[in-house]
């Protein structure tokens, strides 16, 4: 049986809540007869790549897709790249705030998601929700995370696609920012997750045929 890991960051910023956790929680844990593995990810550079990298060790999953809270976002966005480089506006959970840092002094310049992006962004857009494939993850955890499983992969051959994704504040966040920002119910984001994933397992069975 086909087997993904699906990671959410932790509350980070002096939040209380993170839209990303929010949502992992509520996707079922089989989608398309796959066993999703959720994973509760540290929001700290360093840490968050060794965590992810232990579950791949102990689950052996097929796929890893890591999901993040991104406010001002308006879609569910499919992470294309993740660039070697770590460049905090804010610290970490841990205090930890990196500016102009590679991520891996000997890793290359960036990597691409090794997940089927755009077929996943079709099937989130077929579910009846927004999606965009992205082109930026930023310079914080998220695409620290992204650049941190991508790099091992390749570094020590796993068998994995791997990649990220980005999603908006839950409508509850959003109403209480004082400007306006856009938002997402918990329950579509996480109805989108679910397509996505189906999408990553209809590929992944394409490849094995």
């Amino acid at each position: 049986m086909m087997k993904i890991l699906l990671t959410a960051f932790d509350p980070f910023g002096g939040e209380d809540v993170n839209s990303a956790l929010e949502a992992v929680a509520l996707v079922p844990d089989r989608v398309a007869g796959a066993v999703v593995v959720k994973l509760t990810v540290p929001t700290v550079f360093g840490l968050s790549v060794r965590k992810v990298l232990e579950a791949v060790e102990t689950h052996r999953p097929d796929a890893v897709l890591c999901v993040g809270q991104a406010a001002g976002r308006a879609s569910l966005a499919l992470e294309r790249l993740a660039v070697n480089l770590d460049d905090a506006a804010t610290p970490d959970n841990e205090g930890h705030r990196p500016v102009d840092q590679p991520i891996d002094v000997d890793g290359p310049p960036a990597y691409f998601a090794t997940l089927p992006v755009k077929a996943m962004v079709a099937a989130i857009r077929q579910a009846g929700l927004p999606a965009a494939l992205s082109n930026s993850a930023g310079t914080f955890v998220c695409n620290h995370l992204m650049y941190g499983v991508l790099n091992a992969a390749a570094k020590s051959a796993l068998p994995i696609k791997a990649g990220f994704m980005h999603v908006p504040l839950t409508t509850r966040q959003a109403a209480g920012r004082d400007s306006p920002l856009p938002s997402m119910s918990v329950g579509d984001m996480a109805r989108g997750i679910e397509a996505a994933l189906a999408a990553v397992l209809q590929h992944l069975k394409g490849e094995m045929v």
